[in-house]
């Protein structure tokens, strides 16, 4: 019976977490555009780095509403679509294993299945099971991620048709490695950004709950119940904290993914194979070559989609838990 209990468990969880992740992934893809395509150019990505750097020629975005408008004027509308079969493919195993692991992990942490004990689990405690959770659910779904990033930055002409061709192309010319390029700064990043993302969550949560409790006069105990509207507050909280602290690891990774692709020269200087020896020479690079400002391009675009990102994925998710529990039990 406890082991029933516990597949079924898990199941809500993974169910929950690929759906809350596909509705994200889709509702943010334009904002995941721009911001991939910001990481991926060499040249100055602002009006200001282009007057005060000389290292690179003309840029071909230079803020988030002129890029918008050349994507939609060369791609029409479905360019801001660009990548998202495989971003999907990657973020809904994603999400499902991150979110089944957590509750595995805080499962252990806690001695309860109860998600409502989860909430009461020390900050370091959900920091960690974040971090890890995150760690699985990257290595799990990572081809795709990689193959999300090449589709969403080529641009026009393509140089792939579709994603069937980009795996099979870089299968062939870089093998199963080439599938997994970018894997390190990928989990360098993830155990921060994870344990950041779901540690904060809970802590805001947590706030949350003693807000509503305090300000609660219409029972004797106080009213702790979340409203949809405070998760979505909480997790737009933890989504831009998150990504604040961890961009630079996501822009080195970016550049590790799409090295070597072909793409139009209008699009700026090409990344050459192996053009970055490891993360550190990479993150050691961009800063002489770039700047402080190359760590962080496309940071505003970054948290304009991982603050609604967040809220809706756990929104999302605490919504689809709750009612897959109540039809399965």
């Amino acid at each position: 019976m406890e082991e029933t209990g516990q597949l079924k468990r898990a199941f809500i969880d993974a169910t929950a977490g690929a759906i809350s992740g596909g509705i994200s992934r889709t509702v943010t893809s334009p904002l995941d555009v721009i911001k991939i395509r910001f990481q991926v150019q060499l040249e100055p990505t602002t009006q200001w780095a282009l007057l005060t750097r000389t290292v690179y020629g003309n840029s071909k975005y230079t803020g988030m509403l002129q890029a918008s408008k050349d994507i939609l004027r060369e791609e029409g509308l479905p360019g801001f679509w660009r990548g998202n079969v495989p971003a999907l493919l990657m973020v809904m195993p994603y999400t499902a294993i991150q979110f089944a692991v957590l509750h595995k992990l805080k499962t252990f942490a806690s001695g309860s299945s109860n998600s409502e004990d989860h909430v009461n689990l020390s900050p370091y405690l959900s920091y960690v099971s974040g971090a890890l959770a995150g760690c699985a659910a990257t290595v799990g779904s990572y081809p795709f991620d990689l193959l999300r990033t090449i589709l969403a930055s080529q641009g026009e002409p393509k140089v792939y048709p579709n994603m069937r061709a980009a795996f099979v192309d870089i299968f062939r010319t870089r093998g199963v490695r080439g599938l997994y390029s970018g894997l390190t700064p990928t989990l360098v990043e993830i155990v921060p950004y994870a344990g950041l993302q779901f540690g904060t969550y809970d802590t805001f949560k947590r706030w949350m709950m003693t807000w509503n409790h305090l300000r609660s006069s219409n029972t004797i105990h106080g009213d702790e119940h979340v409203s949809s509207f405070q998760l979505f507050i909480c997790g737009l909280g933890a989504g831009t904290c998150a990504k604040a602290v961890c961009h630079p690891l996501d822009v080195v990774k970016k550049r590790f993914q799409i090295e070597g692709l072909q793409r139009h020269p209008r699009y700026g200087a090409r990344l050459e194979p192996r053009a970055y020896r490891n993360m550190y020479d990479g993150l050691r690079r961009i800063l002489i070559e770039e700047g402080w400002a190359g760590l962080y391009k496309g940071i505003v675009p970054s948290i304009v989609k991982a603050a609604p990102a967040g809220a809706v994925t756990f929104v999302a998710y605490e919504y689809t838990s709750d009612r897959l529990e109540s039809i399965l039990t």
